[in-house]
């Protein structure tokens, strides 16, 4: 299954490179539980890498037109702030396969929900910011996931067809957002496991990141 074609492998942050999705799906409940809104435990899976405007229409849908999105955000991002105060863990490979890449002369580049700012701070203190080539952040675009733009803005920033190269992604609104865009989607399952929605859309679907170095070498 190797792909010699792949010149560029394009990763999401949360719960693809970081283990910190699992402190967002505690973080939205308390925040909106703050507020005084009433939190199904379907409604957090629901929010994995969802990008502006998306998350307002979700929210608003949710909660009613006067819902203060960013009111409510602000007050997560202290949320998280504090739950990630002690560290920010990796997941499983991470290093391994950063430094693998590298190594071998692929291009790495980020392409995340997070802005510019919070994503280069998340990513010195973890110590693994000089692996990347570019960083391609929520706030450089227009639309974020799952919309295309994120990964569309990707590749013409490393100046490639999405066709060479891999978007690695562990949640439906990620896989859509690299699919839509034209990338070949490997799935690193965090959460969830993909259902027969996202399947046709990915090129791999592999448990661990380190498996990704099979699928190109």
């Amino acid at each position: 299954m190797n792909d010699n074609r792949i010149k560029a492998v394009i990763f999401d942050l949360d719960g693809t490179l970081t283990d910190t999705e699992q402190f967002y799906q505690k973080a939205w409940p308390k925040a909106l539980s703050h507020f005084g809104y009433k939190v199904e435990p379907w409604m957090p899976l629901e929010l994995r890498s969802l990008g502006r405007p998306y998350a307002i229409v979700t929210f608003r849908k949710w909660f009613g037109e006067d819902f203060d999105y960013e009111q409510v955000r602000s007050y997560r991002k202290e949320l998280i702030k504090d739950m990630l105060k002690d560290g920010i863990p990796l997941k499983p490979g991470a290093v391994e396969i950063l430094k693998c890449l590298k190594d071998k002369g692929i291009t790495v580049a980020m392409a995340t929900a997070n802005d510019l700012e919070r994503t280069t701070g998340y990513l010195k203190r973890i110590g693994i910011i000089d692996y990347f080539d570019r960083l391609i952040c929520a706030d450089m675009v227009r639309f974020g996931k799952p919309a295309p733009d994120i990964y569309a803005h990707a590749c013409r920033e490393l100046g490639l067809d999405p066709s060479e190269t891999f978007a690695v992604e562990d949640s439906p609104n990620g896989v859509r957002s690299a699919y839509r865009a034209g990338c070949n989607v490997i799935m690193v399952p965090d959460l969830t496991e993909p259902d027969d929605e996202l399947k046709p859309m990915l090129f791999a679907c592999v448990p661990c990141l380190t498996d990704i170095e099979g699928l190109l070498f």
